[in-house]
């Protein structure tokens, strides 16, 4: 399996299904059940820029970033991936992705991501830092890790 293989692409409608099957298999080791509410509203309503990657043309993951301009800051939002495609380097193939996106918007000094105990070392292997840890934030068992990169051009 070849990174090249990877087709990054932006979201569409149509993805919805995959990546809420996606959400499922990654439930309960990295989101509460409760969480499947949450991701389809923003898939609905908050959704600024979200992108899927696909291998051999099957929706294996997504993530997204959400805009806070007036606070010159981004945030990685819902990341998902396949469980038979983690711990590749394709999840950091779509963080770097967006990290390249981030960097074209003008005015944005900051990134954060919201995410838990259970993910959060992979945001730090891309250079977050952790700022804030709230103990059962998203549900029982699932705490809040606020992380950040501070962007310097």
């Amino acid at each position: 399996m070849s990174k090249d293989e990877f087709k990054i692409r932006e979201y569409e409608e149509r993805d919805k299904e995959a990546l809420l099957s996606i959400l499922k298999l990654n439930t309960p080791n990295f989101f509460a059940a409760s969480e499947e509410d949450d991701f389809v509203f923003y898939l609905e309503n908050e959704l600024e820029y979200y992108y899927v990657i696909e291998y051999n043309e099957v929706i294996v993951g997504g993530g997204g970033i959400n805009l806070k301009k007036e606070n010159k800051e981004a945030y990685i939002s819902w990341d998902l991936l396949h469980p038979d495609f983690q711990r590749k380097g394709i999840g950091v193939q779509l963080m770097n992705h967006r990290l390249e996106k981030i960097k074209t918007i003008p005015h944005i000094n900051k990134i954060t991501v919201r995410t838990s105990q259970h993910a959060f070392v992979f945001y730090e292997k891309s250079g977050f830092k952790t700022i804030e840890i709230v103990k059962d934030f998203w549900a029982p068992s699932f705490d809040l890790y606020r992380m950040e990169i501070k962007l310097f051009f």
